[in-house]
């Protein structure tokens, strides 16, 4: 170090006096740095998260969810959020593969890949494009039954189905809705073999009689279905005078997670309970939105994307992640959660709605 002093002074005299200025400057830098390798601080940098402001959605007074600090040490460009509709969160470190579960204010962990603890996260991202997927995101509530699949919820047996569309269930669990199909005339696997049959046939009339049989199969096949009714989509619920058609609202998805403890349809630009009545009228991105929210008197709504939400009124908010509805002594609050570089944790705010 006092070589690379001397070295600096020769310069100054060489160069005249307006170098001296820089060199101070540069001395100044040499020095604070050995002093903060001393100490074993790290230098600041400019990317430093505590540097960073707060993001515009931060409120007054936060909720603490996570501490990525002092006793974890994780990094929050390197975790991944989920939620399950009982408010517990799961935070999965990407490099480490690692898994902590918040409750209730309590971080448990780390676990890895395959605990069983972390099992209703996995199952909540069950694939519901195939069966196997279907079930296991929607346990307990649907199961096999023989061939067909079969509803129990709070202890009452609903079926079996040929086939279950959707499925919905409100976040008390006190509720759910389903969009079923009692019998289908022919399964995958019997379409298939249908289809090879007449492609294979030597000549025209063999074609038709194939045809012909199959036709009068189908007949009796919906005739032990109960006729053509039993083949069309149906509303399956344990909310009472639920009377909502779907045949006169063909596009429609169930959804339980837009208004606290209730079930809707969302249909385009409308939000129709089970009842048939509209509740209200939104605009078509907010239907086709990955989340969307009615407040409690059905007055305002609320949807957004990519760390965003929009509100009916015009505003927005950004930088926030997970926004949810719970429920406080009697209040249905809009929650959200986001990352605050100032406390190096993972808090939540609360609005009334």
């Amino acid at each position: 170090m006092k070589k690379l002093i001397l070295f600096l002074l020769t310069i100054c005299l060489l160069s005249g006096n307006p170098v001296i200025a820089q060199v101070g400057k540069l001395l100044n830098k040499v020095k604070a740095s050995v002093t903060n390798d001393v100490a074993g601080k790290p230098a600041k940098s400019s990317n430093n998260k505590k540097e960073e402001p707060e993001p515009k959605c931060a409120c007054e007074q936060p909720e603490l969810i996570l501490d990525l600090g002092e006793k974890l040490h994780l990094d929050y460009e390197e975790l991944s959020i989920s939620m399950l509709d009982d408010g517990s969160i799961l935070a999965k470190t990407r490099l480490t593969d690692e898994y902590y579960i918040i409750k209730d204010g309590v971080t448990q962990g780390p676990y890895k890949s395959g605990d069983p603890k972390i099992a209703s996260f996995e199952a909540s991202k069950g694939d519901e494009k195939n069966v196997e997927g279907f079930i296991l995101r929607n346990k307990p509530y649907i199961s096999k039954s023989g061939d067909k699949l079969l509803i129990t919820f709070n202890g009452k047996s609903y079926g079996p189905y040929a086939q279950i569309n959707s499925f919905a269930v409100t976040q008390s669990r006190e509720k759910f809705a389903a969009m079923v199909v009692e019998s289908t005339l022919y399964s995958e696997d019997d379409q298939k073999k249908m289809e090879a049959a007449i492609k294979n046939a030597k000549t025209d009339q063999e074609k038709m009689d194939l045809s012909m049989n199959y036709a009068q199969e189908m007949q009796q096949r919906m005739m032990k279905a109960g006729g053509p009714a039993g083949t069309l989509p149906k509303l399956v619920t344990n909310i009472t005078n639920a009377t909502f058609d779907p045949l006169k609202n063909i596009g429609g998805v169930l959804n339980a997670k837009m208004k606290y403890n209730d079930i809707f349809m969302i249909a385009y630009d409308k939000v129709i309970d089970l009842q048939g009545k509209t509740v209200m009228t939104i605009k078509p991105e907010a239907g086709a939105a990955t989340v969307a929210f009615i407040n409690t008197s059905n007055t305002k709504y609320v949807y957004g994307d990519y760390g965003t939400l929009n509100f009916s009124d015009g505003t927005t908010m950004s930088e926030l992640f997970s926004p949810h509805l719970i429920k406080t002594n009697g209040q249905i609050y809009l929650a959200y959660m986001y990352y605050s570089p100032k406390r190096n944790a993972i808090m939540q705010c609360k609005i009334l709605f």
